[in-house]
């Protein structure tokens, strides 16, 4: 295991539970609104891991324990918190300390093959705010509220969000939350493009689920991981091109497939589909498409 990684049993700032094909992170600190904290950035991680190695888990969901989402970094060090020198002991900083552990969990998040859903119960400021940005849809409280405050902390966006945020909502909404670091609710959010809806406090988690189960009981697997990838890899490419080099082979390859033939036959039948392939043995052989051409994985 490598050392940005806890073990599964070991969940002690999060917790992790399966309900069906739906998986449930829920951060779990909630007397300090469940501000985040080393631990809880590798435990998230191993989180992930086990989503992805679990095929029975098709989507998930990532909420707040208590009145909090992420009320952003722990500041119990004070003004040293966001000092990596200070943090050390005074000894030469590790190669993983150095690395920012907001982008160590988003890009995780990126990577991971089943769709994410944000449930944001309440405040979810600085690295709470932006973790969430490599989910796939964000659903907000009504007692939401939201900041990227890293430029009155005196340091800078983390997490990959200066790629994440302009990507969401538009390069100038991006930069008028970040310059002004100013807190604002759910309604601004949604108008913003941040969050796909705004529920009551005792409803959001429902919806949440409701969405994650359409997509789970209701589509393929293997279909919903490389259009996830696709989605999400093509934001950086100049050109359609780059995306018909992988639809190409994508729908050569899948359409042989068995869940290809039950989508169609289950269609014609007027039947719900009963999809078997599955993300750790059915994925195309090109899959990932991206590190043959250069990319880095992230990780």
């Amino acid at each position: 295991m490598d050392d940005q990684t806890a073990p599964a049993d070991a969940y002690d700032e999060i917790t992790y539970e399966v309900d069906g094909a739906v998986a449930t992170i829920t951060l779990d600190r909630p007397d300090r609104l469940n501000a985040f904290t080393v631990r809880m950035m590798q435990e998230m991680i191993a989180a992930f891991d086990e989503i992805d190695a679990d095929d029975a888990v098709r989507a998930v969901i990532v909420t707040g324990a208590g009145r909090g989402f992420c009320a952003g970094a722990d500041l119990a060090a004070g003004g040293d918190t966001f000092d990596s020198d200070a943090q050390s002991g005074g000894s030469a900083p590790s190669e993983m300390e150095e690395r920012d552990g907001g982008g160590l969990v988003t890009l995780r998040i990126f990577e991971c093959t089943k769709p994410v859903i944000a449930a944001i119960n309440g405040p979810a400021v600085g690295v709470g705010a932006t973790m969430t940005l490599p989910m796939d849809i964000r659903l907000a409280s009504t007692q939401s509220k939201f900041g990227f405050v890293f430029a009155r902390r005196g340091i800078i966006p983390e997490a990959c969000s200066s790629w994440f945020l302009p990507r969401l909502v538009g390069i100038s909404q991006a930069a008028e939350w970040c310059y002004s670091g100013r807190v604002f609710g759910p309604e601004e959010a949604l108008a913003g493009g941040l969050v796909r809806s705004i529920h009551e406090p005792d409803e959001l988690l429902g919806a949440a689920q409701e969405l994650a189960e359409e997509i789970a009981h209701n589509t393929s697997a293997v279909s919903v991981a490389m259009t996830r990838a696709m989605l999400w890899r093509m934001l950086g490419e100049s050109h359609p091109m780059a995306a018909h080099e992988v639809d190409s082979p994508g729908i050569a390859y899948l359409g042989k497939s068995a869940d290809a033939r039950e989508g169609v036959m289950s269609f014609l039948e007027k039947r719900p589909a009963a999809f078997t392939d599955t993300v750790t043995e059915d994925m195309p052989p090109f899959y990932p498409w991206w590190e043959e051409r250069g990319f880095r994985d992230g990780r």
